[in-house]
């Protein structure tokens, strides 16, 4: 049996796209999913469902990012109608990369109550329409952008001044957005880096999407930054960087606003020290 085919990400290349036309690729009960995988949806019960699709905007969660949430509507479903989710088929609670490492995108699926579509017809190359929760994604994607943003202005200002200084980690979740760096931050560097990050802010620095190779990455200057080629998908031989112009570059798989501004306020909460690392926490207002 051929393994399966990857899912294709179409939010990665346009995180603007809110429905998307795909086909199923198949659709089981949560209950017969892979003891790995079920471990990977805490909110699940065994009423639920996985569906897998050819293509997909919604993110999975990872990379610090939510997962997007949304509907299945039947394919040819007028996009002006989807305001009202009691026409859709399935409700989608969360998404996952596949844990078993081919490159599927899991959506953790509910039935509809009062849908009239048996779920035994929604086979193979059956299409649909996916929706995504618009309102959930712009913050997702505001508060993904200005967590880059304010990586890159704590980086401008102490690179040079704290030891051993680097970039470790982030999360961009609602409640708990923030950044963490090698070496130790002290609080009287706080107004400026809020200084840095509003000046980033207002020049409505453009943010751009481009896939980069090994070569890419040295020849940027970069070589630091190159993730390791384990972490490349199934059939992906460059890996997608997110680039603020005029600031820094990343390699990042999350979704993005189109120029820092529409980040909107964006607040350096705290900074907390640690074992040597800083945390610097934030919010999008």
């Amino acid at each position: 049996m051929p393994p399966p085919t990857p899912t294709y990400l179409a939010y990665q290349h346009d995180a603007k796209l809110l429905h998307l036309e795909t086909t199923i690729q198949s659709l089981q009960p949560f209950s017969d999913l892979e003891e790995a995988n079920q471990a990977l949806f805490k909110s699940a019960n065994n009423d639920d469902f996985i569906l897998v699709t050819k293509e997909t905007i919604f993110h999975p969660q990872g990379g610090g990012q939510p997962s997007d949430e949304g509907y299945i509507f039947p394919a040819g479903t007028d996009t002006s109608t989807i305001n009202n989710p009691e026409n859709a088929l399935l409700q989608v609670l969360a998404a996952r990369i596949d844990a078993t490492n081919n490159g599927q995108v899991l959506h953790l699926v509910r039935p509809m109550l009062n849908t009239t579509t048996p779920l035994q017809s929604l086979n193979p190359h059956t299409p649909i329409l996916q929706t995504i929760d618009a309102e959930k994604r712009l913050l997702y994607s505001r508060l993904h952008t200005a967590g880059h943003v304010l990586g890159s202005a704590v980086r401008h200002l102490l690179e040079s001044s704290i030891p051993n200084f680097d970039e470790l980690k982030a999360s961009h979740f609602p409640d708990s957005a923030s950044c963490e760096f090698r070496g130790s931050i002290g609080g009287e560097h706080k107004d400026a880096i809020q200084a840095k990050v509003d000046e980033f802010i207002s020049r409505a620095m453009p943010v751009e999407i481009e896939f980069w190779g090994e070569e890419d990455f040295k020849r940027e200057g970069v070589e630091h930054l190159l993730p390791d080629p384990g972490l490349l998908g199934p059939g992906q031989d460059k890996f997608r960087v997110v680039r603020i112009v005029g600031a820094e570059v990343y390699p990042c798989g999350g979704t993005h606003v189109e120029t820092t501004d529409l980040c909107g306020g964006t607040v350096v909460k705290k900074i907390s020290r640690s074992k040597g690392n800083s945390r610097v926490s934030y919010a999008v207002v």
